[in-house]
């Protein structure tokens, strides 16, 4: 079931040209080639979701200090065998990753971002993510998980330094 969502939402999507186009095409070639292309261990490469979290106001974005990598980025993970639609993947981990209660998805993706992982159980493999924009209730507080070293609002204008070029292009996709 959340192998044909991911074939469904990945067609629908009106990709921006270019880059996302290609990447759009990529994965449902990897989908088409791989039943089991959902699941972390499909090797060399396999889908997984992330939500960029941001206020209501869109004026603030919830990034974690992601404890693996050591570096801010957006919420998100591996799709697991529960999961009914990729954006119920991405609210999953956006939910268990920050604690934050009343969260709203938009379910069509925000862009698409493919890259290598370094570190962790994945090493050597590529996460084809999928990235949603979740936006948060006001005045819901987050609680920092054990994947995090920390989470933090950050201004859209006001970004940590040596932020990753994948995240700097999600924050701009996904503030609206």
């Amino acid at each position: 079931m959340l192998h044909d969502d991911a074939v469904e939402v990945l067609t629908r999507w009106d990709a921006p040209a270019g880059e996302q186009q290609d990447l759009r095409a990529h994965y449902l070639r990897h989908l088409a080639e791989h039943p089991d292309g959902m699941w972390r261990e499909c090797r060399p490469e396999h889908l997984t979701a992330s939500a960029l979290v941001v206020d209501g106001a869109g004026e603030r974005v919830l990034l974690t200090l992601h404890r693996t990598i050591g570096l801010w980025l957006q919420l998100g993970g591996h799709c697991e065998h529960g999961d009914q639609t990729l954006a119920g993947a991405a609210l999953r981990e956006a939910t268990e990753e920050s604690g934050l209660t009343g969260l709203t998805i938009d379910p069509m993706p925000v862009r698409l971002s493919r890259h290598q992982i370094l570190a962790g159980g994945c090493a050597g493999t590529y996460h084809l993510d999928v990235q949603f924009r979740v936006t948060a209730a006001a005045g819901t507080a987050y609680v920092v998980s054990e994947e995090s070293y920390d989470l933090a609002w950050f201004g859209v204008d006001e970004l940590p330094a040596g932020l990753d070029d994948s995240v700097l292009q999600l924050v701009a996709s996904g503030v609206r």
